[in-house]
């Protein structure tokens, strides 16, 4: 409740507080935030490593970008956005969960798709790779992205502002959404599949029911993400499937913090913030530096972020507390060191 309030209160004070541009760099922050919350759940959560996040990142910006400039208006086109890199994750899920195959293959098959579809789209740069109306543009993309307008009513078109309130409200929907399906019976499921798939599999709960669900649900997320990226650019591109974006996203979570969900929000904004600051000089390379902070992170605070602060918090609270109860007397009387009555204790009582 703490995280959703807090989170609330930035969506109604960030906009008078900012001018026009940081309000479109913080929605930016938003928007990848959202993107980062995906794999942290499918895998922090649901122990799925995708090296492939941004595939479904892309398709969602891809679809909404080709749907909109073929009906429009952007009411059907966004929910395409989610639906379609979710049928896509489906049928991708099916394949490799039900066909058995291992986490080292799962990581393989998602990054060769990723690469795959950057191949795919950087050569669509010929007249006749167009759909419908809209034309795939190859390695320059696809610039003029109309952005969202209020549904059913295509000329009122909504601004900068407007796309930092569905950001920011998208990210406290999905996080309130995923803390409610975690604490349900099916997310419980999911996090004991993680732990130990054989024992989920002889209490009778297909784990690859729920492996697939969770690969699904976090695709949809990410293709959200790709859409609103899509109307805060008016512009996507093949670098959306890159390689370096989805390295970008597995640094995030790790620097974040794993199975939690929180973690991923926080490690996007900081290495973003990191990014941003360190393009601004030509003294060092920006990719080194992440290089480093992943390093950094992997060997001294494994756990990332938050989980890294809450253990600290925790290890600090038992011994304030640990204090307190040395410092307590015991029964009538002063205690000593041990928490045991003196001589003096016992003649002062007794007198």
């Amino acid at each position: 409740m703490l995280t959703l309030a807090i989170g609330a209160t930035l969506l109604l004070t960030l906009p008078r507080m900012l001018d026009d541009f940081m309000l479109v760099q913080a929605t930016v922050y938003v928007v990848m935030a959202i993107l980062a919350v995906s794999l942290g759940f499918i895998w922090g959560f649901g122990g799925i490593l995708c090296f492939g996040q941004s595939a479904f990142f892309g398709i969602g910006a891809y679809t909404y970008a080709v749907a909109v400039a073929n009906m429009g208006e952007s009411t059907m086109p966004f929910i395409l956005a989610i639906a379609v890199p979710a049928a896509f994750a489906a049928v991708l899920g099916y394949l490799i969960f039900f066909g058995r195959l291992s986490d080292v293959y799962m990581g393989v098959i998602t990054l060769t798709v990723t690469l795959i579809l950057f191949n795919v789209m950087n050569s669509t740069a010929g007249p006749e790779w167009n759909i419908g109306s809209a034309s795939l543009g190859g390695f320059n993309g696809i610039p003029g992205i109309a952005a969202l307008n209020v549904p059913g009513h295509p000329d009122d078109v909504i601004g900068p502002q407007g796309i930092f309130y569905i950001a920011m409200s998208s990210l406290l929907i999905v996080y309130a959404l995923l803390r409610w399906l975690l604490a349900s019976k099916a997310g419980r499921i999911i996090v004991a599949a993680k732990e130990n798939e054989h024992r989920v599999l002889l209490l009778g709960y297909d784990s690859r029911v729920y492996k697939l669900m969770t690969f699904v649900l976090g695709a949809a997320i990410a293709g959200l993400a790709g859409c609103l990226f899509a109307n805060w650019g008016a512009f996507t591109s093949p670098t959306i499937f890159s390689l370096s974006q989805s390295a970008q996203i597995i640094i995030w979570v790790i620097v974040g913090g794993l199975e939690t969900l929180v973690g991923p929000v926080i490690g996007c904004i900081a290495i973003q913030w990191l990014t941003t600051q360190i393009g601004t000089q030509q003294v060092v390379n920006s990719n080194l530096v992440l290089g480093a902070v992943l390093v950094a992170f992997v060997l001294l605070v494994p756990k990332g972020i938050v989980p890294g602060v809450g253990g600290i918090a925790n290890w600090t609270w038992k011994r304030l507390r640990g204090r307190r109860k040395n410092a307590e007397p015991n029964g009538s009387g002063s205690a000593n060191a041990f928490g045991k009555r003196t001589a003096a204790d016992v003649a002062n009582a007794d007198a």
